[in-house]
């Protein structure tokens, strides 16, 4: 019988992070400046990890500053350059002010990844109206707000820039998270359309879409369906995010400097495999859901 790498355990500490082999040289984004939402979440903390590790200034922001500053304060015991941004990426004012900080304080911003979001798995049948406009707010306004505020930046410094966006796979079941399925499709299809507008201004723009990861944010599953996740891709796994957040090195990085408007997935072959329930499989449909 064919035997299959065993899941982790959730997310990756800090002392992992650090030590965790990369494929990339040390220096490959010395003095960049790196932009990070969602900074001190699963796989916003890896990427703030290996962006760091590769010789970048992150600045990580979110919306609980102790977690963001306990982060800076671990990068730094490993003489890792970061910084932390307390702010609500759903308000324009805040994201505006914010890329006003972090311009005058580095003088530069050379990447953005949007790693920020949060979903909760409801039949969406049962979504309330706050439910659905909290996803929305943050998946997609949030991220676009981010989007365009860097971009504006750019163009008023005349200085290039590349935009990562970590949205989910969208192109096969994955069902009882409808809300994000609908954020995240919108943040696609924003990249896509922007990555030409932008083109002119030597802005790129692409997305990352991670499958099944497996972090602290597994936590808002039930036990059932994280023990099915593993069984969503042909690879038979979860994912790590380091896994994630070496495809976003990739893409926003010199590396993929004649990329732009791609989605890159990163889920084991899970879009070509089949469905993933995250609130049980109905009855109806073979399932043990009542």
């Amino acid at each position: 019988m064919t035997e299959h790498p065993s899941p982790s355990k959730l997310g990756l500490t800090d002392a992992e992070l650090a030590v965790h082999p990369t494929v990339f040289a040390n220096d490959v984004l010395k003095d960049q400046v790196i932009v990070v939402s969602g900074g001190a979440g699963g796989i916003g903390r890896a990427i703030a990890w290996l962006f760091a590790r590769l010789g970048a200034h992150v600045a990580v922001v979110g919306r609980d500053g102790s977690k963001l500053d306990a982060l800076v304060a671990q990068l730094a015991e490993r003489h890792l350059k970061a910084s932390a941004h307390v702010a609500d990426i759903r308000e324009p004012d805040a994201v505006n002010l914010l890329f006003d900080a972090i311009w005058a304080a580095q003088g530069r911003v050379d990447s953005l990844v949007n790693s920020a979001g949060g979903q909760f798995p409801q039949p969406a049948i049962d979504f309330s109206v706050k439910g659905w406009n909290a996803v929305i707010n943050t998946n997609l306004n949030g991220t676009w707000y981010m989007m365009q505020a860097a971009a504006q930046h750019w163009r008023n410094h005349k200085h290039p820039g590349s935009i990562v966006n970590i949205v989910v796979v969208t192109t096969h079941g994955l069902y009882g998270i409808a809300h994000t399925i609908a954020a995240r499709s919108g943040v696609i299809g924003l990249s896509r359309a922007v990555a030409v507008e932008w083109a002119p201004l030597n802005i790129r723009v692409n997305c990352v879409a991670p499958g099944a990861i497996e972090t602290e944010g597994w936590n808002v599953y039930t036990p059932e369906a994280r023990a099915a996740y593993p069984r969503s891709n042909p690879m038979m796994r979860v994912g790590s995010p380091w896994e994630v957040a070496e495809a976003t090195a990739f893409l926003a990085g010199p590396s993929a400097k004649f990329i732009t408007g791609e989605t890159l997935t990163v889920d084991g072959g899970g879009q070509l495999w089949g469905e993933t329930w995250t609130t049980g499989k109905p009855a109806y449909f073979g399932g043990d859901d009542k």
